[in-house]
């Protein structure tokens, strides 16, 4: 049975590069080999496989081998998985604020109300 804090933890390890990051957006458009992942960056074709080596290990894409051509294709799963850890922060906050907002809004209803001290 896999622990879904390691998963998370490799997903947001693979999302913490911004190259990766890129990969993944390039990979939204639909499958691609290593060296399209690779061409919009300055690296190497052997950087690339790294980048694509952690993306994989995360669960986050998968390669298929067609010959000498490795073509990769994100995997939604942990993608969702980790945009549901992150909504329960957001409901978190957004409670917050709103709090936060209508003691603001108090604040100044009452401070209309008093009289200026100068």
């Amino acid at each position: 049975m896999s622990n879904p804090d390691l998963s998370l933890d490799g997903v947001f390890h693979a999302l913490s590069d911004p190259t990766r990051r890129a990969m993944l957006a390039n990979l939204a458009g639909g499958e691609r080999n290593i060296g399209e992942l690779a061409a919009p960056f300055a690296i190497s074709f052997a950087a690339a496989s790294k980048h694509v080596k952690v993306l994989e290990q995360a669960g986050l894409i998968r390669r298929r081998i067609e010959g000498r051509t490795h073509l990769c294709r994100i995997e939604a799963g942990p993608l969702a998985a980790a945009n549901e850890w992150l909504s329960f922060y957001e409901r978190f906050w957004a409670v917050r604020l709103d709090t936060l907002e209508e003691l603001l809004q108090q604040g100044n209803a009452e401070s209309d109300g008093m009289p200026s001290s100068t």
